[in-house]
């Protein structure tokens, strides 16, 4: 149980690092994303501040929802199981790959923003200072991509974690 609890801790503490590395790049790009985007959580606008706020409150749980399938698949049924020493470098390649997703997703976000092909509407575009919509959704674009790289990355490693281990209780 214990070293189930420690994959469900590495997942919930990788994240979070994401989340605050992630959120540290977009605040500083459109402190608006965090200040009208989201619920107001935190009485500021400073950047690093929204960052380290912001970077735990919307990974926290993501890293939980990784962390228990992970566990599971890393620790029950056939064959060698799997420590959270043993899963660190597969979580960092997961993480590694949700950053390239979220800048080229940005980066595209950006662009499309820029030439009027996306633009925020409604409530949103009015409480958003007009100077800061192409960032905000280069930001929202980013932080999207992320999200689904992350998911579906989790599944995969849980996928990969899983396969491994039946190849593994095989050869024995």
């Amino acid at each position: 149980m214990r070293a189930a609890l420690a994959i469900v801790g590495l997942s919930i503490s990788a994240a979070c690092l994401y989340g605050i590395c992630h959120d540290l790049v977009t605040a500083h790009l459109c402190p608006a994303y965090f200040t009208v985007g989201h619920p107001p959580v935190f009485p500021t606008a400073d950047p690093v501040l929204l960052a380290l706020g912001w970077g735990v409150i919307a990974s926290w749980w993501v890293g939980l929802l990784l962390g228990v399938p992970l566990a599971c698949c890393a620790r029950l049924g056939p064959g060698p199981q799997r420590s959270a020493g043993e899963l660190l470098r597969p979580i960092g390649l997961l993480l590694a790959a949700m950053a390239a997703c979220a800048l080229l997703a940005g980066v595209i976000g950006h662009v499309a923003a820029r030439n009027g092909a996306v633009f925020l509407t409604g409530r949103l575009a009015e409480r958003v200072p007009r100077a800061e919509h192409v960032w905000f959704l280069t930001d929202l674009w980013a932080h999207l991509a992320a999200y689904g790289a992350g998911i579906t990355g989790g599944i995969v490693l849980c996928a990969v974690t899983t396969i491994r281990r039946r190849q593994a209780a095989g050869r024995r």
